[in-house]
């Protein structure tokens, strides 16, 4: 799979970031190159998620988290 880019909103406020795969659940979290962080997703609970060295709070990581699960739901990936 290939970097895409996702659009959140959080506290009424809609950010860009660049996700780009990295294998095993786990996507690298950037804005305008600047990577910010990595997410880990659970693939036994959709609901959890594992942050590495992120720079976010969690209502931001949430929503970074339900955008890859929306895309990989779009593009019939796991």
């Amino acid at each position: 799979m290939k970097q895409f880019r996702i659009e959140v909103a959080v506290a009424e406020e809609g950010r860009f970031y660049d996700i780009n795969p990295l294998g095993n659940a786990q996507y690298e979290i950037s804005i305008e190159g600047d990577v910010i962080g990595k997410i880990q997703l659970d693939d036994k609970n959709p609901e959890h998620c594992e942050s590495i060295g992120c720079q976010l709070d969690s209502p931001a990581l949430h929503a970074i988290r339900e955008g890859i699960q929306y895309h990989l739901m779009l593009n019939h990936e796991k």
